[in-house]
C-alpha cells in the first residue's frame, strides 16, 4: 500500500468491515484517490482501453490533482460486479460460507426474497459495508392458507430448528382476505423490509386449489388481493416482487402493478411432475404479455438454471426426451419474447449451494441472446433490481467504484466471467479467495 504519511485524517476514509471472505473484523483503509490504469473497461457496448480514478469510493473520469495509489491492470478486461437476484442462503447461519461463495463468483449484490428477520438481524455490520456483500431482504412473504412457502417453515418447525413463532408472522404472512391484510400490514412494515414479497401459484385455478389438500404448497394469494397489496407497498415506498408459476400468474402480476416477477414461467413443473409440461400453454408467454411488462418496467428474474440442468440430464433414449426438448424450447421462447419486447431481465438462481454464476452459465447454454446482452443482464439489470436507488452496474463517473478484473474477454467466451483476477468494491480491493 502506498505510504499514508502525507495524508491528513480528512483525506482517508476508514471502514470497519468484516474480512471479505470470512474471518474476524478488520480495518480497511480506503485511499481517497486510486488510479486504475491500462484497463479495458466495459462501457455497455464494448471494452474500451483507458484509465479510471476512484475518489472516496466512486468513479471519477477526470484525473485528480493527487493520486495516492496506482494499479496497472495491464490490459485486463474490467466489468461491473455481478448480482444474485434470488437466493435464500444469506442469513446468520452459514453466512461466512455463503459470503465466500458469492464473492468468489464476483457476486457483490444479493437479494433474499423470503427469510426470517431474526436470522438476518445479526448480520448488521457484516453486510452492506465496503468489503462485504450487499444484501436486500423481504423477510416474510405474503401468501394464502396452505400456500407456498408454508411447508418449508413447517418442516423446520417439525425438526425443532424453528418454533411456531417462525411460521405465520415470521417466515410468512397469511393473508386470506382484506381483514387479515388490515391487521397484519402494520406488523409487516414494522419489520422494515427492503421490499415486499408476494406469492401467486396457479392463480387461474385459485378457487379450485384453495381448499383442495392435493394442492397444499402449490397455491398462493387470492389474486384479487394483489392490487391492494401493491398499492399499500408503493404508498410505503416499497417495491413488490411476486413469485409466479404460470403465464396467467405473470399476467395477473403485471396487471396488479408489481415491480418484479420472480421466476420465468416454466421454471418448474406443477407439483414437481414433469408431465405438467405436456401442456406448455400454461407456461408460454404471449407477445402482449411481454409488451405490457415492458411498458410497466417490470423486471423478470430468471431462476431457470435448475430446470435446465434437470431437463438436460434426461437421456435421449428416455421416453421423456421429447418432453424435455419441447420444454427447453418453451423456456427459450419465453426469454426471447421478453427480450425482443424490451423487458428488463435479471439473473437469479434460487439455489442454496450455488451462486448466480451457475444461473448465468445455464442461460448462456440456451443460446437465446449474445454474450453482450447476457453480461448486461447479469451486471446492470441485476444490480438495479436489487438496489434500485443506488448508482451501480456501470463503470462511469459518479457510480460506485466496484468492479471485477477478468483475465479474458467475456464477450468472446462467456465462461471468461469466471476468470476473475481482482475484485474491487467501493474502492476496497478485496483479498483473493
Amino acid at each position: 500500500m502506498h505510504s499514508l504519511r502525507h495524508c491528513g485524517r480528512s483525506q482517508i476514509a476508514w471502514f470497519a468491515v468484516m474480512a471479505a471472505f470470512g474471518g474476524s473484523p478488520q480495518l480497511v483503509v480506503a485511499q481517497t484517490t486510486h488510479a486504475f490504469i491500462n484497463g479495458r473497461w466495459f462501457d455497455g457496448a464494448a471494452f474500451r482501453r483507458g484509465d479510471r480514478y476512484v475518489v472516496d469510493g466512486r468513479f471519477a473520469t477526470r484525473r485528480p490533482s493527487r493520486i495516492d495509489r496506482t494499479t496497472d491492470l495491464s490490459g485486463a478486461f474490467v466489468v461491473p460486479p455481478f448480482g444474485e437476484a434470488h437466493t435464500h442462503n444469506v442469513e446468520s447461519s452459514g453466512f461466512d460460507a455463503a459470503s465466500r461463495m458469492h464473492l468468489a463468483a464476483g457476486v457483490f449484490y444479493v437479494k433474499n426474497p423470503n427469510g426470517l428477520l431474526r436470522l438476518t438481524t445479526p448480520l448488521a455490520g457484516r453486510i452492506n459495508v465496503p468489503g462485504a456483500l450487499d444484501v436486500s431482504f423481504a423477510h416474510g412473504g405474503l401468501t394464502g392458507s396452505g400456500g407456498h412457502p408454508i411447508a418449508l417453515a413447517d418442516r423446520q418447525i417439525t425438526r425443532g430448528n424453528w418454533t411456531t413463532a417462525d411460521g405465520d408472522g415470521g417466515f410468512y404472512w397469511l393473508i386470506d382476505d382484506r381483514n387479515a391484510l388490515d391487521a397484519k400490514w402494520p406488523k409487516i412494515l414494522a419489520g422494515r423490509p427492503d421490499f415486499i414479497k408476494t406469492y401467486l401459484l396457479y392463480s387461474e385455478e385459485y378457487a379450485t386449489r384453495r381448499t383442495d389438500t392435493t394442492y397444499r404448497n402449490w397455491r398462493g394469494l387470492n389474486p384479487a388481493l394483489l392490487p391492494e397489496i401493491v398499492a399499500r407497498a408503493h404508498a410505503a415506498g416499497l417495491r413488490v416482487s411476486t413469485h409466479v408459476e404460470t403465464a396467467s400468474d405473470f399476467r395477473t402480476a403485471v396487471a396488479a402493478g408489481v415491480d418484479e416477477i420472480n421466476h420465468l414461467p416454466g421454471f418448474r413443473p406443477d407439483r414437481d411432475n414433469l408431465q405438467s409440461f405436456a401442456t406448455p400453454e400454461r407456461y408460454r408467454l404471449r407477445d402482449d404479455d411481454a409488451r405490457k411488462a415492458a411498458r410497466a418496467r417490470v423486471v423478470v428474474v430468471t431462476t431457470i438454471g435448475g430446470i435446465v440442468e434437470v431437463l438436460r440430464q434426461i437421456p435421449a433414449s428416455s421416453d421423456q426426451a421429447p418432453l424435455a426438448a419441447s420444454t427447453l424450447e418453451m423456456l427459450r421462447e419465453n426469454l426471447r419474447r421478453l427480450h425482443r419486447h424490451g423487458v428488463r431481465i435479471a439473473v437469479g438462481s434460487d439455489e442454496y449451494e450455488r451462486s448466480a454464476d451457475f444461473e448465468a452459465a445455464q442461460l448462456d447454454s440456451l443460446n437465446v441472446v449474445d454474450h453482450l446482452t447476457l453480461l448486461k443482464w447479469w451486471t446492470e439489470n441485476t444490480a438495479a433490481t436489487i438496489f434500485p436507488n443506488r448508482r451501480l452496474g456501470r463503470l462511469t463517473s459518479g457510480y460506485e467504484a466496484s468492479f471485477l478484473v477478468l483475465g479474458a474477454n467475456p464477450l468472446v467466451d462467456f465462461a471468461n466471467t469466471r476468470k476473475i483476477t481482482m475484485r474491487v468494491k467501493q474502492g476496497v480491493v478485496l483479498p483473493a479467495p
